[in-house]
């Protein structure tokens, strides 16, 4: 395309945004044609169309004008997005009071709009109009956390993610569960136009996975010659499983209770599996990994199932002096009870908590998803569904059943 068709193009993009012609370009050596107004790689339609949640268990398809591109923010046309476990609390209960709201936050697409700022992604990569992009975590830089502790990004007190923001009137797009998504100043993104559309949906679920094995590591209780127990093989607990072997890790027992789960962790790079419905009581299920590990106990667990007697049962895996990595509750799903005395202080064991992600741990993501590959395990076949923007209530109905394991939506237009 030369220049002519280009300016030409750009003109009937703004008639039909504005309906008004865009004014003559300048010389190609006048510096005003590097500050055009925001152009497209082909027509943006003047509305898009969400999946928007308007009450629970009922996602309804809306459509909204696009708004106006401004000089800080993006448009993109919605590949797909991975549906979260978030998502479906969402959908089940609204713990997090956003309805109405455009859900979907494991996102990507691609570039089709973009204001004159926006010159490079947020690890400072160049993007331009029909590039890739991810989202991540935006913090708020004025909390007392941001403030007091900003190596705590994760930990922002008013963090900001796309797809679990509510909605406006001003821009009802700012979900992932969407044909066009605006995504407006001050977030995060990352340029990822090298890796597949299942690859890419799966980034935010594995920065989940990244974060907590750093978390873990971090104790000094995880050598590579470590045997570590990781509860729950859901989406999760199998990034988690994945993560631990490009880190190295040879001895790692999965335990759940689900066939299919538990042969995809094998995949994975699990060397033991448990399945528990195989046992009447945690004690044979606590004799089974002893019996892995010279009678004394994993080394190191992952609590990654969100369910409490799971989480009550976790500590008894892990040995004298051992550590453990609770994961599995990103909303409140009740209490559970442990003995503090027997479950911590008698064998003094080191427990941590990990919550989401920092923007800065997606290059170290990024690197992970792309080494499963040259590896060869087969991460993406983590995505066992996909559904289109119309079938929502029944893509949250599959995640409920557990009858796959990752669900995603896919924009069947694009």
């Amino acid at each position: 395309m030369n220049e002519s068709e280009v300016a030409a193009l750009v003109s009937q993009v703004l008639k039909e945004m504005t309906g008004q012609a865009a004014p003559a370009p300048a010389a190609a050596s006048a510096p005003a044609a590097k500050a055009a107004a925001p152009v497209s790689n082909g027509d943006i339609p003047k509305t898009a169309h969400v999946a928007m949640l308007t009450a629970l268990h009922k996602f309804e398809v809306q459509e909204y004008p696009i708004p106006p591109v401004g000089d800080d923010d993006i448009l993109v046309k919605v590949e797909g997005c991975g549906v979260c476990g978030t998502d479906v609390h969402e959908w089940n209960k609204d713990p997090f009071g956003l309805i109405p709201v455009v859900l979907g936050h494991e996102g990507t697409g691609t570039i089709v709009a973009m204001g004159k700022n926006i010159k490079t992604d947020t690890q400072g990569n160049p993007v331009k109009i029909g590039d890739k992009i991810v989202t991540s975590v935006a913090v708020c830089n004025s909390c007392a956390m941001c403030r007091l502790h900003p190596e705590l990004p994760n930990l922002c007190e008013n963090a900001r993610i796309q797809g679990l923001l509510p909605d406006k009137e001003s821009n009802h797009l700012q979900g992932w569960f969407s044909d066009y998504m605006l995504i407006e100043k001050g977030a995060t993104f990352f340029n990822v136009s090298d890796m597949t559309l299942d690859q890419r949906m799966l980034i935010e679920l594995a920065a989940v996975a990244v974060h907590a094995v750093r978390r873990a590591t971090d104790t000094g209780l995880m050598p590579l010659g470590a045997t570590i127990v990781i509860q729950g093989m859901g989406p999760v607990g199998l990034m988690v499983c994945a993560v631990l072997k490009t880190r190295g890790y040879r001895n790692i027992v999965a335990v759940d209770g689900s066939e299919m789960r538990l042969e995809m962790a094998h995949k994975f790079g699990a060397s033991h599996i448990i399945n528990y419905t195989d046992f009447k009581s945690t004690e044979e299920k606590v004799n089974c990994v002893k019996s892995i590990t010279y009678g004394l106990g994993a080394d190191f667990a992952f609590q990654c199932t969100g369910a409490p007697p799971a989480a009550a049962e976790v500590w008894k895996f892990v040995r004298t002096g051992g550590g453990m990595c609770e994961m599995g509750f990103f909303t409140n799903n009740g209490d559970c009870t442990i003995n503090p005395h027997l479950d911590i202080c008698s064998k003094e064991i080191t427990v941590v908590g990990s919550w989401t992600y920092g923007a800065l741990e997606y290059p170290d993501t990024i690197s992970f998803v792309k080494q499963c590959c040259e590896m060869g395990i087969p991460l993406t076949d983590l995505i066992t569904h996909r559904y289109g923007l119309d079938e929502m209530n029944e893509a949250m109905e599959t995640n409920v059943a557990k009858k796959g394991i990752k669900i995603a939506y896919v924009n069947k237009n694009f």
